[in-house]
């Protein structure tokens, strides 16, 4: 399976043979585990990489329902997924990128950055429509006391865990592409910086749906982004004083407990609070400055076009031949007219 066409062949184990082979390379570690399925020495051992492990069956009204906890053995998971965003991601490039981009002629910094836009635009939106359907069929969404009620919630369903994991898997897979993209090293901090963020609010749903927004409506309208950023930071605030400065102070299970996962003290609670504050007010202070360059750039573009419109000297009206017999031609036509209509 060969995800990139080859013009040039390296030496094996070079750096340039590993970043051009490199979806290559992962393919086959994931063929190799998939393979270990087969036989029963190595199924045990396979299952870990693939399925999400600690899980625990439990009684409720609708029947025996598996739960899932958390523990070391998800690393092993997070790294196959974390194999298959990696191919996932040079297919989208080979595929569906690179196609784009042989059409648009973009420029060397254009073609980066409709890359980087391209990768997470389709990344945010299978997110959001997968994270969005786990808050519809959850109870979330019409009963969002859930995020608080009955904390801690050690126990987690399938699907809620299974999504914690391959976010996780997608965030991390995204500092070796660094590598692997030969991305500028001015463009490095810049990245590192959105994606540290992600993997500390894994769970903020709806930064996922506004930056899909962003990279979908980037070359439409980008006030509609602007507005919905806004709007999305004052949600993600809302969200956290009413789920842990209010449902949570109310608990009835107040206090540190490692066994149980309870961390449900004023001094976590206040720290939380204050670590979202922090990067929600940075966030926007970021934004805010974003958009002061953009209106002083464009303040600067309509003094330049003003400037130059002015300096341009008034063009003399240029003789057309055709044009002045089209004029004579019709004086001679409409002269006899008027004539007669006079007299």
């Amino acid at each position: 399976m060969a995800f990139r066409r080859r013009n040039k062949s390296y030496p094996f184990f070079s750096q340039e043979f590993l970043i051009q082979n490199h979806a290559d390379i992962v393919f086959s570690l994931v063929i190799f585990i998939l393979i270990g399925l087969m036989f029963e020495a190595t199924a045990k051992t396979a299952i870990l990489f693939i399925q999400p492990q600690y899980n625990v069956s439990t009684l409720s009204p609708e029947g025996e329902v598996t739960l899932y906890q958390y523990g070391w053995k998800d690393c092993a998971t997070i790294l196959f997924y974390f194999f298959i965003t990696i191919i996932l991601h040079a297919v989208v490039q080979e595929y569906v990128l690179d196609k784009v981009n042989r059409r648009l002629h973009l420029s060397k910094s254009k073609n980066n950055k409709f890359n980087e836009s391209g990768q997470l635009c389709v990344f945010h939106l299978v997110s959001s429509v997968w994270s969005l359907y786990i808050l519809i069929t959850e109870g979330y969404l019409l009963h969002p006391s859930s995020l608080w009620e009955n904390y801690p919630h050690v126990h987690l369903r399938f699907q809620v865990k299974f999504f914690y994991l391959t976010q996780l898997a997608y965030w991390l897979h995204a500092l070796p592409e660094l590598y692997f993209q030969k991305v500028r090293k001015e463009e490095i901090p810049r990245q590192l910086q959105y994606i540290c963020l992600y993997l500390l609010h894994i769970s903020a749903w709806l930064l996922l749906i506004v930056t899909t927004l962003f990279h979908c409506v980037s070359c439409v309208r980008f006030d509609l982004w602007a507005v919905s950023f806004v709007f999305t930071r004052m949600v993600t605030l809302t969200l956290m004083f009413l789920a842990v400065g209010f449902g949570l102070a109310r608990a009835e299970n107040q206090g540190l407990d490692w066994e149980t996962g309870n961390f449900n003290t004023v001094l976590i609670r206040m720290t939380v609070l204050l670590l979202v504050c922090l990067t929600q007010s940075w966030l926007l202070w970021k934004f805010i400055r974003f958009q002061l360059r953009r209106w002083r750039e464009f303040r600067h573009e309509q003094a330049a076009r003003k400037k130059a419109a002015a300096k341009q000297p008034l063009r003399p009206l240029k003789r057309d031949s055709r044009t002045f017999r089209h004029l004579l031609t019709s004086i001679s036509l409409y002269t006899p007219v008027i004539f007669t209509f006079n007299s």
